[in-house]
């Protein structure tokens, strides 16, 4: 048949089709999950074209024409960094850790670099400048003004975002680092050997495996639920509640025990009791590392860790619903799925991506200064806190003062930024100040809390004018879907000199529909 073309064939031809570099991973990808039937074997695997022009049809260049009907013909497709690949965006430290809201690097990169074109029309900060993220999250913008040779300060009313940024940003024995996590891993590996549950998760891994090559054949089944010839939640439901059977008769077998018996703190509720166990485990060693440096960064690998290993399901992990101590049918992966019993495979992946990561940036680091203050943007005297902590630092800014302010402010009742890890708050300690959050989740998005938001990013500026030059530059990142900002900039003596507004492609909800964001460029306002 003329139109079957082998695995590099079809790479070759959707990039000449495309315009854009296609790859044999890419062509796999589409077959792995159900987007382009496979025929034949793997030794003789080919694809039919007419289903890759199909798929390319059903998207390819309506997404930019859709969402500009929708969103506005002043949307800046510039900004949306669509070639860009994740590798890019989630580059070195960028992916120590997880965190809801944040921008990508790129997009930092693209208004505090030296480049100028036709929509950045001037060159705003330069080396040896400092830049203020007062709502720093989980240091991009810190990270960012590092590579780029520029000074720069954060503050987070969260006590563990300013420990993931000044983590991520620190310095580091990497030997250390190496011999402090193998002695964990070492001893994390005997901590299990003793364990029940290893035998547990390998029958239960044998079971799951004939059940799901038998009823849910990869990647025929999501092929067919992709063409609507299976209701995939249906089918599902029903052999989902046939694995049960065998889940639970495994359970009294190996009379292993999943739930802890306390409900009360976040660690109780959502980790099944082994896990726990495990996560205290390698703790208990963590306290005990003599570098600082090395203790906080294989804390932050533990708390990464953490977040992989809640009980819940695959397709809830960024959003939790409700806890899941049983297997399930699971919609993201077209099978059966488990929840996990150890956390040993994530905390030995993550040890190692961390110090390869780490290693990356370390190639690349600046000998610029970079800190993040815990406390409220409202109120902090930045220059009193960066003299206690940096001294050097604080000659610099005592010079020379902050040129301006790149940050994203939270939006009004969108996420709680303290939940969002109450794991590493309950096992680290850290005080929770989630009374002081600007725009939280659980404020609503009512008139109230609009009015609250306002005043909140408001009193924000006002104190952060007193530490920057006259001729500042403030960007800030916003979906203003309450048209909040134009009175934001009033109260805070300052004024919108423009604006960028962006298509956000990348997101991690669920909702793919069309999204923007603005980029507000303020300045001081005259009097």
């Amino acid at each position: 048949m003329p139109n079957l073309l082998t695995l590099k064939q079809a790479s070759e031809w959707a990039t000449e089709y495309l315009n854009r570099n296609v790859t044999v991973s890419n062509i796999t990808y589409l077959i792995q999950y159900g987007r382009i039937r496979k025929i034949g074997n793997n030794s003789s695997l080919v694809v039919d074209k007419s289903d890759l022009v199909k798929y390319y049809k059903s998207y390819l260049g309506k997404r930019e024409l859709d969402w500009k009907d929708k969103l506005g013909k002043d949307l800046n497709w510039a900004l949306s960094f669509e070639n860009v690949k994740e590798a890019e965006t989630t580059k070195h430290v960028h992916r120590l850790h997880p965190y809801k809201g944040k921008f990508i690097p790129q997009l930092v990169e693209y208004f505090i670099d030296s480049h100028t074109d036709s929509f950045k029309k001037n060159i705003f900060f330069k080396k040896g400048d400092t830049i203020l993220d007062p709502f720093c999250g989980s240091g991009t913008t810190l990270i960012q003004t590092n590579e780029l040779g520029i000074h720069a300060i954060g503050i987070d009313i969260s006590a563990f975002n300013s420990f993931i940024g000044n983590t991520k940003i620190d310095n580091y024995n990497f030997a250390d680092l190496h011999k402090e996590t193998d002695k964990i891993t070492e001893n994390l590996k005997q901590f299990i050997s003793k364990s029940k549950v290893v035998d547990f998760e390998n029958t239960l891994l044998d079971n799951l495996s004939k059940f799901n090559n038998k009823y849910f054949p990869s990647p025929e089944f999501k092929y067919k639920v992709k063409n609507n010839e299976i209701d995939q939640y249906k089918y599902g439901e029903k052999k989902e509640k046939e694995f049960l059977q065998i889940f639970n008769r495994l359970l009294k077998e190996y009379n292993v025990e999943i739930k802890q018996k306390k409900n009360v703190a976040f660690l109780d509720k959502w980790y099944i009791k082994n896990v726990r166990d495990e996560i205290d485990f390698v703790f208990s060693y963590i306290k005990r590392i003599r570098n600082i440096s090395t203790k906080k960064m294989t804390a932050l690998i533990l708390s990464r860790t953490m977040r992989s290993c809640r009980a819940t399901t695959h397709a809830d992990l960024a959003t939790l619903k409700e806890p899941v101590f049983t297997t399930y049918y699971c919609a993201k992966h077209g099978k059966i799925c488990k929840p996990l019993f150890s956390i040993l495979k994530w905390w030995e992946h993550y040890c190692e991506d961390t110090i390869a990561r780490l290693k990356e940036f370390d190639k690349i680091k600046t000998s610029t200064h970079q800190i993040c203050l815990s406390g409220d943007s409202r109120s902090t005297d930045i220059f009193s806190q960066i003299k206690k902590k940096n001294p050097n630092f604080y000659k610099i800014l005592k010079d020379k003062k902050i040129k301006g302010i790149f940050s994203s402010p939270p939006y009004v009742g969108l996420i709680n930024y303290h939940e969002q890890h109450a794991y590493a708050y309950d096992l680290f300690g850290f005080k929770r100040k989630d009374n002081l959050e600007i725009g939280p989740l659980f404020k609503g998005r009512g008139k109230d809390a609009r009015d609250s938001y306002v005043k909140g990013i408001s009193e924000v500026l006002i104190n952060c004018k007193k530490f920057m030059c006259q001729d500042y530059d403030v960007f800030l990142v916003a979906n203003d879907k309450f048209n909040l900002y134009h009175q934001i900039a009033e109260y805070s003596g300052m004024k919108i000199v423009n604006q960028f507004k962006r298509p956000v492609l990348n997101r991690t909800e669920k909702d793919k529909g069309a999204y923007s964001e603005i980029i507000f460029h303020l300045k001081r306002k005259e009097i």
